[in-house]
């Protein structure tokens, strides 16, 4: 199991300690972003809730995410289920403009997209 990558301290794939370098590591393990943004988008939601709208993600790796998102500050557990925290949604509204920019991309390929 992977441990929780820290802000000054090297991560997976950078020798630097640079904390945008944390971030990418802990958003790019599988199914972070989409809880996340799950979350931001739907509001407060149990772990049954958040795990049928993630549609094919197990129940471990659910758990292991939300437990790394709250470790990180990014997700906190209320009494009306699992929410962004304010760094939480700091974070998805950043990451707003690089959905729309993916999809600007996707419709790129797919009309300059060989056959």
């Amino acid at each position: 199991m992977a441990k929780l990558p820290v802000p000054g301290q090297p991560v997976r794939g950078s020798r630097s300690g640079a904390p945008i370098m944390a971030l990418f590591d802990l958003l790019g393990r599988r199914w972070a972003m989409g809880v996340l943004w799950t979350l931001s988008e739907g509001g407060a939601m149990t772990f049954r809730e958040l795990q049928d709208r993630c549609e094919t993600i197990s129940p471990s790796v659910l758990n292991h995410r939300l437990r790394e998102l709250k470790e990180a500050g990014f997700v906190a557990k209320s009494d009306r289920g699992y929410v962004p925290t304010p760094l939480g949604e700091r974070i998805y509204q950043q990451l707003l403009p690089l959905g729309a920019t993916a999809r600007d991309w996707s419709d790129a390929l797919g009309e300059n997209r060989p056959m």
